[in-house]
């Protein structure tokens, strides 16, 4: 489990997949929605909250490992895996749970260990080619 509350006061430390690098995330709100905010370094990512549940709720229906595939949202995603899901418009939402143009990317990399945190996911920790699955 990671420490934290998911709070601006209190966010979650978590680790890439990898455990290469660390980030922090926390709710918040932003033009009255709730988000996820993810600071890696200098840099503020935001993903649309609803991004939990929903791939939670996909993961419970793939029923196996799926790989991560972590793409910049300039590069293309790997069919079939969380990367290319997360910005499907074939998904809950129609598109990018990423909210920031330019930052939408990397859905595969963030999303993954905060699932595994809230105890909603198990999340490999190799150094490349990670998978996840719903608990």
């Amino acid at each position: 489990m990671a420490k934290g509350t998911g709070t601006p006061a209190d966010p979650w430390l978590l680790k890439t997949p990898p455990h290469t690098s660390d980030y922090q995330m926390y709710y918040d709100q932003k033009d009255g929605n709730t988000v996820i905010v993810c600071v890696v370094g200098k840099t503020t990512l935001l993903y649309d909250k609803r991004a939990v549940d929903d791939l939670h709720a996909m993961l419970k229906e793939h029923g196996d490992w799926m790989e991560l595939g972590s793409a910049d949202e300039q590069k293309t995603a790997k069919d079939g895996t969380v990367e290319a899901w997360g910005r499907s418009m074939e998904n809950p939402i129609g598109g990018w749970y990423g909210l920031k143009k330019g930052l939408r990317g990397r859905f595969g990399m963030y999303i993954p260990p905060l699932l595994e945190a809230l105890g909603l996911a198990e999340v490999e920790h190799n150094p490349r080619n990670n998978r996840m699955r719903a608990i």
